[in-house]
């Protein structure tokens, strides 16, 4: 499988490439083990006006890695406890990332991966990669094999409710078959064209 190029996470549309991430393959290759997992939910993250993401307010010592050229990862301590992976997009200033949410383990046996702190406790993922090169070989995202048709949902945000009417945004997306996603609602929208939402 190939990796991801550097040009794909310098794409300035971080909603299309929440939606294009689906699918792919994430490498992990740690003192733990070597893991692969594929994407099955993620949610965009928009640094200029966007209320829900970490960089609205600026720059800080925690969000400085979004402001870097896409390509790298943003890891960060949630609540103390969960580590959570971000997929750092666009260029040098935008500080756009796409969460990843929950993923499919490729090795039957790993099951505890349907939500965003669970995968990366099992993936051995923690802060330590805060700042990662995804072009490397620590940790890498690769395209699949294969390219069967798997239905794309569009749903809220989760979590992120003080961010008012940005809230409201459908900036999540998930493969609606996976037994692994975090979360599905009702009113959930399936995209019968995943361009429809940006």
């Amino acid at each position: 499988m190939e990796k991801l190029s550097k040009e794909f996470y310098l794409q300035n549309n971080v909603v299309s490439v929440a939606k294009q991430l689906l699918g792919k393959i994430i490498t992990v290759n740690n003192k733990k083990q070597s893991q692969q997992f594929r994407i099955v939910e993620t949610e965009a993250y928009r640094g200029y006006d966007d209320k829900a993401c970490h960089a609205s307010n600026g720059m800080t010592n925690r969000n400085k890695v979004m402001f870097k050229n896409g390509g790298i990862c943003y890891v960060y301590l949630c609540y103390g406890i969960h580590h959570l992976f971000n997929v750092v997009t666009n260029t040098e200033g935008n500080a756009d990332a796409v969460l990843i949410r929950a993923v499919e383990p490729l090795v039957i046996e790993t099951v505890n991966t349907n939500g965003p702190g669970k995968w990366t406790k099992e993936a051995g993922i923690t802060t330590e990669l805060n700042g990662a090169d995804l072009l490397k070989k620590e940790i890498f995202i690769s395209e699949e094999d294969k390219s069967n048709f798997r239905p794309v949902v569009a749903s809220k945000r989760i979590g992120v409710e003080y961010a008012g009417e940005h809230a409201l945004r459908l900036w999540r997306f998930y493969f609606g078959d996976s037994d692994f996603v975090s979360k599905k609602f009702k009113q959930d929208k399936i995209l019968i064209n995943s361009s429809t939402i940006d």
